[in-house]
């Protein structure tokens, strides 16, 4: 017999709709500044995140699953609060994952926001939406379960 709520997931983001569908997912995921990797020549942003899995909670689990998200056709990328080094969110600092988001510009084209707390985001240019997450395997029970105070 199957618990779906542990089967791996695979995502793939085509447009906005699917992208909120891989947001809500990946909501409260962590990750350190060392697992982002941009590859400008390829036009492929991508992540390695440590991602609260929701849908078990759903089911009574409290875990987390590494996962990766990747962004192909991205044109350009820039960051706001995440320093490369020195000043800032250093390699190793760890960063919480919000929400993912997309704003259009000329159709197909547009940018999707990274937004982590603290006011930290990172922004990528891109020709359409094309991306794609994927659980690694590895799954852990998490130390608790991540709440959000209702805004006042």
């Amino acid at each position: 017999m199957s618990d779906s709520a542990t089967e791996p997931l695979k995502l793939i983001a085509m447009d906005a709709e699917d992208l909120a569908v891989v947001s809500a997912h990946l909501q409260d995921a962590v990750l350190r500044r060392g697992d982002i990797a941009w590859l400008p020549a390829e036009g492929r942003f991508a992540l390695v995140l440590r991602r609260f899995d929701w849908e078990g909670a759903a089911h009574g689990s409290r875990r987390r699953r590494l996962s990766a998200l990747h962004f192909d056709r991205v044109t350009a990328a820039r960051s706001t609060g995440i320093a490369q080094g020195g000043a800032g969110v250093g390699a190793d600092a760890i960063l919480n994952l919000l929400a993912v988001t997309f704003a259009v510009g000329t159709e197909p084209a547009g940018e999707i926001t990274l937004h982590f707390s603290e006011g930290a985001a990172i922004r990528l240019a891109v020709e359409c939406i094309e991306a794609q997450m994927k659980d690694l395997g590895p799954v852990w029970e998490a130390v608790a379960t991540p709440s959000h105070p209702e805004a006042g």
